[in-house]
């Protein structure tokens, strides 16, 4: 069984110092991989990100990430996304990496992933610029997120966002904001790309499973939702088999 340890919304800032990094010491008896769904800064400032570096860096297993909204309030998603990769993170932005474990390979493909809505209520690429440049985003997004997928040739695979792709998992958010916290162009993605199971943070009042239109399996891991480090998904012959980790503290 390919074990997944998967986490979103850290917040880290200049103050988080030494936060994370104890949770994560032993993360390796639990799992063969590390997932980390976005919003991983406060505002995206890069000293902020150095701290994220120094927290993430040097564990015993891959460690592969998205960025979040937060992360690009600053600007400078780039230096960010550069600062963490000099750490080792793997960073994904409509792309995709094949992770070699001992139960077999795994594929991850990622990216942030944008708003949009979801039916009946939909955004729609019609009238003023902007609102046409929003939707054309969220559409980008997910273009993105299914060409990643579909370049995966192992048959276990993992859509990694920090946007949610189904209203499942927004349930305990204000419905108003939903057009705001994800897309069903994200799902139709996750679908068409034939993943065995999608992860997502960024609503930290959302529940914490659900499943898209096709019958992915979908879990919310911003930490306010699961409350703990991370948590860790089985997964064996392109299937979740197990959605309850270990006690890992």
């Amino acid at each position: 069984m390919i074990r997944v340890a998967a986490m979103g919304d850290i917040h880290l800032g200049t103050e988080s110092r030494g936060m994370l990094r104890p949770s994560l010491a032993n993360i390796a008896d639990h799992a063969d991989v590390l997932l980390v769904a976005g919003d991983l800064t406060h505002v995206g400032d890069p000293t902020e990100a150095e701290i994220v570096a120094e927290e993430l860096a040097g564990h015993d297993v891959p460690v592969i990430a998205v960025l979040g909204n937060h992360d690009h309030q600053s600007d400078a998603a780039e230096k960010v996304t550069l600062i963490l990769e000099g750490a080792g993170v793997t960073m994904l932005d409509g792309t995709a990496i094949e992770v070699d474990t001992e139960s077999g390979p795994l594929g991850v493909a990622g990216t942030k992933g944008f708003g949009g809505g979801f039916p009946p209520a939909m955004a729609a690429g019609f009238g003023e610029p902007e609102m046409r440049a929003f939707v054309a985003t969220s559409n980008r997004e997910a273009d993105a997120l299914q060409d990643a997928l579909e370049s995966l040739r192992c048959e276990t695979r993992v859509a990694l966002t920090h946007y949610a792709p189904v209203v499942d998992t927004l349930a305990g958010e204000r419905p108003e904001i939903y057009a705001f916290l994800g897309s069903i162009a994200l799902a139709e993605a996750i679908d068409e790309g034939s993943a065995s199971l999608a992860i997502h943070g960024h609503a930290h009042l959302g529940a914490a499973s659900g499943a898209t239109p096709g019958g992915v399996p979908v879990m919310n891991v911003a930490q306010p939702v699961i409350r703990a480090p991370y948590t860790v998904v089985g997964l064996e012959d392109g299937k979740v088999v197990s959605l309850q980790g270990p006690d890992h503290g």
